[in-house]
């Protein structure tokens, strides 16, 4: 009876054990999340803030800075749709790949274009942005470019472009061409010419109407189809390492998800938001 007794005891410790207790040792499911990779620093696709929005997403490199542009929603909206938290790595351009196949971040989400030489390192989604991308010089609204037609209207011009870009590659297609020593940024670009270090900065036309916009000052002289420069990629795409085909896969299905108005709409908001901290 005795035995009886304290079995009863332990069963009913062993209960009350498990039942307030025992729920506690059990594996909190981790949140997923996915860890992007942005330059930060070319509106009107990636920027830092420093107050907090309804837009942007806390820089997690980068204490107090905010990160937000085109880019940065559609990280959002693709992190959404796969049920991932987002977390935004500030990174300088030419560590973006680098930190990527290191295991840093999961995707690159900057205005990257998926040309020969990044395919050969990197798998590409398909093209996010809002339009194809196609190239096209800035140039100082009074200097002696301002009325170029084509690549041939800029012989002898000094002609500059962002560091380790498909835009710095692409100046040796100018016959007579000066080619000034890239810049890291984009704003050190766009500065060279203003401080006239350069005649021309090469720039996706859609970044270079920001600017034109933005800087009367300023020009952007695009080119017909037969007269401007010979690109060799798709367009503005997500990067992700070559062996993780299901993100890939995932990224792909979430990108065809969001329709081009739509991908319009972002745009439109991100400059207008972009021009109002200006």
């Amino acid at each position: 009876m005795k035995k009886y007794f304290v079995l009863v005891i332990l069963v009913l410790c062993a209960t009350i054990y498990f039942r307030f207790f025992g729920a506690n040792d059990k594996k909190i499911p981790e949140v997923k999340v996915l860890r992007v990779g942005a330059e930060c620093n070319y509106v009107p696709n990636s920027w830092e803030e420093i107050a907090s929005s309804d837009f942007n997403v806390p820089i997690s490199n980068h204490e107090g800075f905010y990160a937000d542009g085109y880019d940065i929603q559609i990280a959002k909206i693709i992190a959404d749709k796969l049920g991932f938290a987002l977390e935004v790595y500030k990174v300088e351009w030419n560590n973006l790949l680098p930190s990527l196949n290191n295991g840093d971040i999961d995707a690159v989400f900057s205005s990257m274009l998926d040309t020969e030489d990044r395919r050969k390192v990197a798998a590409f989604s398909e093209p996010y942005e809002v339009r194809g991308t196609e190239y096209g010089i800035i140039v100082d609204s009074v200097g002696a470019f301002f009325m170029a037609t084509s690549l041939e209207d800029f012989s002898g011009a000094r002609i500059i472009a962002q560091r380790g870009t498909k835009l710095d590659e692409v100046i040796s297609q100018i016959p007579g061409v000066v080619h000034v020593e890239p810049l890291e940024s984009v704003k050190e670009v766009i500065d060279a010419v203003l401080q006239d270090k350069a005649d021309g900065a090469v720039i996706e036309t859609d970044k270079g109407s920001f600017y034109e916009l933005t800087n009367k000052n300023l020009t952007l002289i695009k080119f017909p189809a037969d007269k401007g420069f010979r690109l060799g990629f798709h367009g503005v795409c997500a990067a992700v390492r070559k062996d993780d085909k299901e993100l890939l896969s995932r990224i792909n299905e979430s990108v065809a998800g969001i329709s081009r108005n739509e991908r319009q709409k972002i745009m439109d908001e991100a400059t207008s938001r972009m021009m109002s901290l200006r």
